[in-house]
C-alpha cells in the first residue's frame, strides 16, 4: 500500500496545470499533517511538476523534459530581466514558444505574433493589447507602465504583462543567452528524462507464475519484466531465458534473477548506457528513494538518447553573433574601416540604435583591428562611449577604429562611427591580451 507521502504526490500529479497549491488546504483535504503535506509538495517541486512563483504562490506546472528544456517559463523570464509583473500573474507558470521584438508597425507585426509567444515591445499600448489578444505574453522595455485596460486584459487572458528597465536589445540578449544556457544542459541527460513511467510499464509480482509470464508476453510481445512485491519494491527481473523449460505453475519468484541491477532517476544516461552495454542488459528497472519501481529504461531508449545528445547544438547563435554578422570589413590599405547596417531588433523603444548594440559594435571592431596586429586572445577591460547620436533602423554606418597604443599586455583603441559622412558615435576601448602557454 502506498505511503501518505506517495498518495500526496499522486494527488498533486493529478491536479490541473496552473492549480494553486496550499499546504494547509492539502493537509485538510487529505487528512494529513501540515508537515507531511509540506514535505510532499517540496518533493514535487524537486521533481519538477510544482513551482513556487514569487507573489503568486505554489502552483502545478507542466514537468519539463529534455525535449523542451530550452523553453523558458514566463516566471523565469521575470527573473532573467529583473522584471515587474503588471498583470496576468496566473499565466507565469506557462512556457513561451518564441519571442518577437515588436519594432515594426502594428499591421506588419500581426502576422508574426503567435499564441504562447512573448512580444517584446516598448511603450505601445495598442501593440500590447494585440499581443495579449493573440495569446502571447508582453514584455515592456524601458521601465514603462501600461494602461489599466491592458492589465485587466492580461488577467482575463491569464497571460503576463512584464515591465523591465532594460532596453529591447539587452532584454533579447538576456533571454537568448538563457535559452542557450539551458540548451547546453541537454548534454547531461538523466534517467528521469527517458524512463518509461510506471503506468506504461509491464511488471510481474512475486506471487505470479510462469503462466502469467506467457500471458503477458503474448499481450505485450516483450520478454523481460521487473518482479515486484505488492508494495512495488523490486525483487528481481525475469526474462525468456529464465522461463525456458519451466512448468506453467512454478512461481516467478523461484526462477527470477534476484538483486538485479537498478538505477534511479538521477543516474546519468551515459552511466546507464555503459552498464547496460557492459553487462549485456536490455532493460533496467528505475526505482525511487524508497526502492519502489517507478518505471523502466530499455537499451533502445538509452542508445536513442545518446544519439540525440550528439545532434544537439551545444552552442547557439547569440545576439552578439547576430550583430557581428552585420559588421563587414571594407578596409583599405590606408585605414581600417567596417560597415554596419542597423536591423529592427537592434533598436531601443524609440526606434534608434540601442546602447547595448553600440557597445557590441565597438568591442567587435576593436577585437578585429587588434587581431590584425597581434594574434591571440584578449579581454575587454573598459569601454567608454562618450558621444552618441540617434541612429535609425536600416541606417548604414561606417566604423573607423584606430589603434592608439599597443604593448605586450594592453591595447587602446579609439572608435568612430559615421552615418552619411556625419559622426554619430565615438568610443574608447581598453583591452588586455592573454598569453597562451
Amino acid at each position: 500500500m502506498a505511503t501518505k507521502h506517495e498518495q500526496i504526490l499522486d494527488h498533486i500529479r493529478n491536479l490541473d496545470i496552473g492549480y494553486k497549491i496550499s499546504v494547509r488546504q492539502m493537509a485538510k483535504d487529505l487528512k494529513v499533517s501540515d508537515g507531511t503535506a509540506y514535505r510532499a509538495i517540496k518533493d514535487a517541486e524537486n521533481q519538477g511538476f510544482v513551482s513556487t512563483i514569487d507573489r503568486v504562490g505554489t502552483i502545478r506546472i507542466e514537468k519539463k523534459d529534455k525535449g523542451n528544456i530550452e523553453r523558458l517559463t514566463y516566471a523565469e523570464v521575470v527573473g532573467i530581466v529583473d522584471g515587474q509583473v503588471l498583470g496576468g500573474r496566473k499565466g507565469l507558470h506557462k512556457t513561451l514558444n518564441r519571442f518577437l521584438i515588436g519594432a515594426m508597425k502594428l499591421e506588419a507585426m500581426m502576422k508574426y505574433v503567435d499564441a504562447g509567444g512573448l512580444l517584446i515591445v516598448g511603450n505601445r499600448d495598442k501593440a500590447q493589447e494585440y499581443g495579449l489578444q493573440a495569446g502571447a505574453a508582453v514584455l515592456i522595455t524601458g521601465g514603462f507602465d501600461t494602461r489599466d485596460e491592458v492589465k485587466q486584459l492580461a488577467d482575463q487572458m491569464e497571460m503576463p504583462v512584464i515591465s523591465t528597465s532594460y532596453d529591447t536589445f539587452t532584454v533579447a540578449e538576456m533571454i537568448n543567452r538563457a535559452i542557450y544556457d539551458q540548451l547546453i544542459k541537454k548534454e547531461i541527460l538523466h534517467v528521469s528524462d527517458i524512463l518509461i513511467p510506471l503506468e506504461h510499464t509491464n511488471y510481474l509480482q512475486t506471487t505470479d507464475t510462469v503462466s502469467d509470464w506467457y500471458h503477458m508476453n503474448k499481450t505485450t510481445t516483450h520478454s523481460r519484466y521487473p518482479v515486484v512485491e505488492q508494495d512495488l519494491k523490486v525483487h528481481g527481473m525475469v526474462t525468456a531465458k529464465d522461463i525456458i523449460g519451466k512448468d506453467d505453475d512454478i512461481s516467478i519468484e523461484k526462477i527470477m534473477t534476484k538483486q538485479p541491477m537498478m538505477v534511479n532517476e538521477t543516474t546519468s544516461v551515459a552511466s546507464a548506457a555503459h552498464n547496460m552495454i557492459w553487462e549485456g542488459i536490455e532493460c533496467l528497472p528505475v526505482i525511487s528513494s524508497q526502492k519502489k519501481l517507478i518505471g523502466i529504461i530499455t537499451r533502445q531508449d538509452v542508445l536513442k538518447a545518446m544519439q540525440m545528445i550528439q545532434r544537439q547544438p551545444q552552442v547557439g547563435e547569440t545576439i552578439d553573433d547576430t550583430v557581428a554578422e552585420q559588421i563587414k570589413d571594407v578596409s583599405t590599405q590606408v585605414e581600417s574601416v567596417y560597415q554596419f547596417e542597423v536591423m529592427p531588433q537592434m533598436t531601443n523603444y524609440l526606434g534608434s540604435l540601442s546602447y547595448g548594440v553600440v557597445t557590441t559594435i565597438v568591442t567587435t571592431v576593436g577585437r578585429r583591428v587588434l587581431n590584425k596586429e597581434k594574434k591571440g586572445d584578449l579581454v575587454v577591460e573598459n569601454v567608454t562611449l562618450y558621444f552618441l547620436k540617434p541612429v535609425q533602423i536600416e541606417s548604414k554606418l561606417l566604423i573607423k577604429p584606430r589603434i592608439l597604443e599597443m604593448s605586450r599586455r594592453y591595447g587602446k583603441v579609439d572608435v568612430e562611427m559615421y552615418h552619411e559622412g556625419v559622426a554619430v558615435g565615438k568610443a574608447f576601448l581598453i583591452v588586455q591580451f592573454i598569453d597562451r602557454y
